[in-house]
């Protein structure tokens, strides 16, 4: 459906954008996750139509879309900051949206009411913007957004403003909403976990760049690079001297950077020739978190059941678990 070819984007002789190209399949999401100033919110205003590429094109379908103005793409897009008209009400502002569409009056309410019930807002029509809690402003974001039922849906960072808890129960609410709908989307955000639980596929950002797209299990298993592999979240970088070594052990023959996967790395009772010290645990979701120091490299893991501050333990590494990364 969306095909985004080569694009570059420069603001004052700086490139935000390096040759991106990425497509968004019917129903997909697609989530861009990377740290700040990487360049994803300047993409999803490029391929909203808000910023011009100086190289590279948007297609949908067989249609280009680089040329044609904003309103006429038929995306969708919903903002960090909610972007609400405080003056209008909960039902006007979703039907503002609407307005530019041939529907008639009532067939314009007919939908305020469907979208309404859709985001869990039934009977806030009348309700003063000012009045509402920072979750119940987004799901009116949404509301407005899906209102002319676009093609396709961007979302920027629309979680970066709610506590954990509320982020948590929106963000499953959004998930289940997008599929049910099987609503073409982008997702923006810096956040991991989100990326992880809302996103068929997942394009890692770093320097303006899409260095690694695949699924969840993709990337998560095999980053690409160090950068990638700090944005999904893994701890366990180590850096190989000339010969491949580190103080746990021999990993090749050359220098480069390798990453250990948390999930391929265990505390186990047996002897294994990797002995380390216990320097902190967190116990979080029904399982401790973790950190082992071996000489000069503190390792992160996770164990069932207890374990204390200064044990001395044994690790045991997958092979599976090693990944090079550039």
């Amino acid at each position: 459906m969306l095909r985004v070819e080569n694009v570059k984007v420069s603001f004052d002789e700086t490139c935000v954008l390096n040759e991106c190209n990425f497509e968004v399949g019917e129903g997909e999401i697609v989530v861009l996750l990377g740290p700040s100033g990487c360049g994803k919110s300047t993409l999803l205003r490029t391929v909203a139509g808000l910023e011009n590429p100086e190289n590279g094109k948007i297609w949908w379908g067989a249609q280009e879309m680089t040329p044609v103005p904003p309103h006429k793409r038929g995306f969708g897009l919903m903002f960090q900051n909610h972007a609400l008209f405080p003056h209008r009400n909960v039902g006007e502002n979703i039907d503002f949206g609407l307005q530019i569409l041939r529907m008639t009056t009532a067939e314009r309410q007919e939908r305020v009411d469907e979208l309404l019930k859709m985001v869990d807002l039934d009977g806030f029509k009348n309700r003063k913007i000012g009045s509402l809690s920072g979750g119940e402003a987004q799901r009116v974001a949404l509301a407005r957004s899906l209102a002319p039922k676009p093609r396709l849906l961007m979302l920027d960072e629309p979680m970066a403003s709610l506590d954990r808890t509320l982020r948590d129960r929106l963000l499953a609410d959004i998930s289940d909403l997008l599929r049910e709908l099987k609503q073409a989307a982008i997702y923006v955000t810096h956040d991991h976990d989100e990326a992880f639980f809302i996103a068929d596929r997942i394009a890692l950002m770093h320097n303006g760049k899409i260095e690694r797209i695949g699924s969840p299990s993709e990337v998560w298993s095999n980053p690409g690079s160090e950068e990638s592999a700090r944005s999904m979240g893994h701890e366990n970088l180590i850096k190989l001297d000339n010969s491949g070594r580190c103080d746990i052990g021999q990993f090749g023959s050359s220098p480069g950077m390798i990453l250990l996967r948390e999930d391929g790395l265990s505390v186990v009772p047996e002897e294994t020739g990797i002995k380390g010290e216990v320097t902190s645990t967190v116990f979080r979701s029904g399982v401790t978190l973790v950190k082992v120091r071996v000489g000069k490299i503190e390792l992160s893991t996770s164990v069932q059941g207890s374990i204390k501050v200064s044990e001395i333990v044994n690790l045991k590494i997958s092979d599976s678990a090693v990944v090079a990364l550039s």
